[in-house]
C-alpha cells in the first residue's frame, strides 16, 4: 500500500473513532477510557461503531440494524462466491466484485428499513478493490482466487454453519507476496470511482422500509445524488481528501470550544501526502 493511501486511511480512522490529540485508536471494543486524552470529549467507539469504519452493504458484514455488524457473517460470504463463480468463473476480479457491490446496495436498500449510504461509503468500493488489487500474491499480478479469499477472511466450508461458510482466524496464505507495486491513493480514487459508475447507486437513507429519501451533497464530484460517469480517478482521490478533511472529528462533537490545532489534525497530516496530487490544499481547518 503506497504511503499516501495508508496516511488517508489512518488519518479517517483515528478521526472516524479514535483520539486526535493521542493520536491513538482502538481496533476493537469502546475505549473511551484507554484512548481518549481528554474523555469528557466524546465517545471513542473503535472498530464496531456504526457508520464510522463499518457501513451498511458490507461484502461480508450485516447492516447494523440486523444486529451483529462486524462478524463474519458466512451468508454474504456465500452470497459474495456465488457472484464470483456466475460472474467470473469464480475470479474475485473486478467484474464480480462491481456487480457484488450493486447486490449488496440493492439488498440493504430493500430489508434495512433504516439504510444509509452517504459520501463516506464510497470507502467501501475502496475496500472492495483490496480483493483483486491487494490481497493475491503479487497483488494486481496475482490471481483473486477462492483460496485467497478464504485465507484472508477466514472462512472455511462448514455446512452446519449459516451459508455453508464457518469463520476461524484470518491469516496471509502461505507463500504469499506483496504487491510489486504500491497501491497508491490516486490508484484507490480510479477503482473507487471505476467501481460505482459500473453500477451506479444513489446517496442517500431510507426512512422507513421502501421509503428511500436522496441526499443533497456539497461535493462537487457528487451531482444530482450520483456521481457523473464523466469522473475521473483525481476527482476520486480529492474526493476521499475532501471527506478527510472537511469532517468534524467524533471526539469533538460534543464541544465548541476544541482547539483549531486539533481541528487541523487532517490537514497536517495528509498535506505533505497530498500535495502533488493536484487537489486544492487549504491552509487550516475550520
Amino acid at each position: 500500500m503506497g504511503w499516501d493511501l495508508a496516511a488517508l486511511l489512518a488519518v479517517l480512522g483515528i478521526q472516524a473513532d479514535g483520539d486526535l490529540v493521542s493520536t491513538k485508536l482502538s481496533i476493537g471494543c469502546d475505549a473511551t477510557s484507554r484512548t481518549a486524552t481528554l474523555p469528557l470529549l466524546g465517545r471513542q467507539g473503535g472498530l464496531s461503531t456504526h457508520i464510522k469504519f463499518e457501513g451498511d452493504s458490507s461484502l461480508t458484514r450485516a447492516d447494523y440494524f440486523f444486529g451483529d455488524n462486524f462478524s463474519f457473517n458466512g451468508t454474504l460470504f456465500a452470497e459474495m462466491k456465488e457472484a464470483a463463480d456466475r460472474v467470473s468463473s469464480g475470479l474475485y476480479d473486478f467484474n464480480s466484485i462491481a456487480a457484488y457491490r450493486a447486490q449488496r446496495y440493492d439488498e440493504s436498500l430493500r430489508e434495512n428499513p433504516n439504510f444509509y449510504f452517504g459520501p463516506l461509503s464510497l470507502l467501501l468500493y475502496g475496500a472492495a478493490s483490496f480483493l483483486y488489487e491487494l490481497f493475491p500474491s503479487f497483488g494486481d499480478k496475482g490471481t483473486p482466487d477462492l483460496a485467497t479469499m478464504k485465507s484472508f477472511f477466514g472462512a472455511v466450508e462448514d455446512s452446519s454453519a449459516p451459508g455453508g461458510w464457518r469463520h476461524i482466524p484470518e491469516r496471509i496464505p502461505e507463500n504469499w507476496f506483496s504487491r510489486v507495486e504500491p497501491y497508491t491513493g490516486m490508484d484507490v480514487g480510479r477503482e473507487i470511482f471505476r467501481m460505482y459508475l459500473a453500477y451506479p447507486r444513489a446517496f442517500g437513507g431510507n426512512v422507513g422500509k421502501g421509503n428511500f429519501n436522496g441526499m443533497l451533497t456539497p461535493f462537487g464530484s457528487i451531482q444530482d445524488g450520483k456521481i457523473p460517469d464523466t469522473a475521473t480517478a483525481a476527482e476520486g482521490l480529492c474526493l476521499l481528501y475532501q471527506l478527510a478533511t472537511g469532517n468534524v472529528p467524533s471526539m469533538v462533537g460534543t464541544v465548541t470550544d476544541i482547539t483549531q490545532a486539533s481541528l487541523d489534525f487532517a490537514l497536517t497530516k495528509l498535506s505533505p501526502a497530498f500535495k502533488n496530487s493536484g487537489c486544492p490544499i487549504p491552509l487550516s481547518g475550520h
